[in-house]
């Protein structure tokens, strides 16, 4: 019982700290990426019991100068690196759209 009252006055407190900055990348998000801010997905959880998960949204789809969306190839792959996720294409007409931040 006391392990799982001090979780939620941790939780709470690091929500309350941190507050400030997860509203300015809420911000940030809203106005490079529209809405919606927060991304959602149910996932496999303990004992296979399903959970809903909620991120805020960091990837868009990939577009070429037009603004039209490129294809993604049947082979492609999402490459995790440092500066975030990037897509391996190898899509001939679509040359610039290999970024997916």
């Amino acid at each position: 019982m006391f392990k799982r009252v001090l979780d939620i006055f941790g939780a709470s407190l690091g929500l309350l700290l941190f507050s400030p900055l997860l509203i300015f990348v809420a911000w940030q998000i809203r106005g490079q990426m529209g809405a919606p801010v927060l991304f959602r997905q149910t996932r496999s959880g303990r004992d296979g019991k399903p959970f809903q998960m909620v991120k805020f949204r960091t990837m868009r789809d990939a577009v070429d100068a037009d603004g039209t969306p490129c294809p993604m190839p049947s082979g492609s792959q999402i490459l995790a690196g440092f500066c975030g996720p990037v897509r391996s294409t190898n899509c001939p007409n679509c040359g610039t759209c290999s970024r997916a931040t």
